[in-house]
């Protein structure tokens, strides 16, 4: 080699490549997480196999001393005497339920219908769901609510005023379709359109029950319309009772009939 001749130069590394293969991320963490739930699972099959194998735990006994019924029937002289027809309830509304309808007022005439010997104090659904702005869809509501029977009594007094009180009943023994119709009801009464459009107030002897008054209706050619309503539930049946009047209906007069019925309940 010449004296004049230059060595050429190492070439530099160049700052694109990397001097090192950089780790993936993320594998470690991986295979860890899923060593730990390999685990897990493990000891779950293991645990519940080894308890599979246990003999049943028997409970521990009970703390009083003997059942709260006894295990055989009480003898004649033990048991305790049924209720009086006036204590017990079911007695009274299994019976004829139209004698449970509170009486006519003194002075008060049958309607056209009872004059006419048509109205014997039981009241086809059909007939009591026609009181109401949907009586299709009544009808097949009460159907649906297991409806049993109706009782009802009318009655007129003075020249124009009407009043009507219904029970209707509902299967013996079952209180939510007495319960369930109660409360359709009273959830629209303070609509102002269908209802009465206010709260109403409540019936004395009666946790749910209310009154209500409605505003009067007028109308060009005809006399002023007034109307009162009381709506309760006693058990399974559920209390409907209706004033109509061309006079104001005083609280005191559907209030007095609310509770007067509520009695005989």
């Amino acid at each position: 080699m010449e004296p004049n001749d230059t060595i050429p130069a190492a070439p530099e590394a160049s700052a694109a490549v990397p001097a090192h293969r950089p780790r993936p991320r993320g594998r470690t963490t991986l295979i860890i997480a899923a060593a730990a739930l390999l685990g897990i699972v493990g000891g779950v099959a293991v645990g519940y196999g080894v308890q599979a194998e246990r003999e049943p735990t028997p409970l521990a006994a009970l703390s009083q001393p003997g059942l709260g019924y006894p295990a055989k029937p009480l003898s004649a002289d033990r048991a305790p005497a049924p209720l009086p027809a006036a204590q017990d309830r079911r007695v009274r509304t299994d019976g004829d339920l139209r004698k449970l309808l509170v009486d006519r007022p003194k002075g008060a005439k049958k309607t056209l219908i009872d004059e006419l010997g048509l109205g014997d104090g039981w009241e086809p659904i059909e007939q009591y769901a026609e009181g109401y702005k949907d009586p299709h869809y009544m009808f097949e509501a009460l159907g649906g609510l297991e409806l049993r029977r109706v009782a009802s009594v009318a009655w007129e007094q003075g020249e124009y005023r009407e009043t009507q009180v219904s029970l209707i009943q509902f299967r013996s023994g079952d209180q939510h379709g007495a319960a369930e119709h109660f409360d359709d009801q009273i959830m629209y009464m303070p609509w102002e359109k269908d209802g009465a459009g206010n709260t109403g107030e409540a019936i004395k002897g009666s946790r749910e029950g209310r009154y209500f008054l409605y505003p009067v209706e007028r109308e060009a050619g005809y006399l002023p319309s007034y109307r009162a309503r009381a709506l309760a539930v006693r058990g399974d049946i559920a209390l409907d009772i209706s004033i109509y009047d061309t006079a104001p209906i005083s609280k005191k007069d559907i209030r007095t009939l609310a509770e007067r019925q509520l009695e005989r309940l």
